[in-house]
């Protein structure tokens, strides 16, 4: 049987004249749906929270994307929230916890430079969390969302996917370049040395905690320019359909 990430075809491609042209096109879209959301535009009601979920491979794009998806967006009225290992004092309470005070509110927008996957990722293979915790997680995580969506938030999840090739060269670029030798580390080194068994932990996230209102985009991620303008055009699509279910009428919202 063929696993989610063996289905992604790595080798889409996108010249860099329309990769720019595209993502200039979704910027603006984008900007437009943030104002919508924000009550600046059509009848001036702020619209549902809105937030952006970003897991990947290690040099995957995440960084990359995410610059390209607030660039056109007033700093004031999107949070970027990066998490990385858990304090002391945070593994003192519920794994969740720590990500409840950055949720965006009705109108507000955060995007999650990794996330509460954590527990079922880099957790879960490094032993982190035991295998009762991380086993209990996938349905701990598949409530949370149902929670969160449930009150109106639009959530949007992307897995950035890279072939061990890519991922290799990028490596080594960064370890070439002076300027970018702060991205890699040996904890970079050492996942990828453990590929297979963050492979089986991913599909794993994918096949448990992908739900209606919450669903894994799984964005090749080899090519920089596909997978800037694939992660910006499925953000607005997300939003123009969850906010038609709402019954928003964005023809004439100007």
């Amino acid at each position: 049987m063929r696993t989610r990430l063996s289905q992604v075809d790595l080798s889409v491609r996108l010249s860099k004249r329309e990769g720019l042209e595209r993502l200039e096109a979704a910027q603006q879209r984008l900007l437009r749906l943030r104002l919508l959301l924000g009550g600046q535009l059509g009848e001036q009601t702020i619209g549902p929270p809105l937030c952006v979920v970003f897991e990947g491979w290690d040099a995957s794009g995440k960084g990359g994307a995410i610059k390209r998806l607030v660039a056109p967006l007033d700093p004031r009225h999107v949070r970027v929230s990066q998490f990385a290992a858990p304090t002391y004092d945070e593994k003192r309470h519920h794994f969740l916890k720590r990500f409840w005070a950055v949720l965006p509110g009705w109108g507000g927008m955060t995007v999650l430079d990794r996330s509460w996957y954590g527990r079922v990722l880099v957790e879960r293979v490094e032993g982190f969390a035991t295998t009762e915790q991380w086993s209990r997680a996938y349905q701990e995580i598949v409530e949370f969302e149902r929670t969160l969506s449930a009150e109106g938030m639009i959530l949007i999840k992307f897995w950035m996917h890279v072939s061990p090739d890519e991922q290799l060269k990028r490596f080594q670029d960064r370890s070439a370049d002076p300027l970018r030798t702060w991205k890699l580390t040996d904890e970079d080194w050492r996942n990828r040395d453990r590929r297979d068994d963050y492979e089986t932990a991913i599909e794993d996230m994918l096949d448990k905690t992908d739900k209606k209102r919450a669903r894994w985009h799984v964005i090749a991620g080899d090519n920089k320019a596909y997978a800037r303008v694939a992660v910006l055009e499925q953000v607005c699509h997300t939003i123009e359909h969850a906010l038609t279910a709402c019954g928003y009428n964005l023809k004439d919202a100007d």
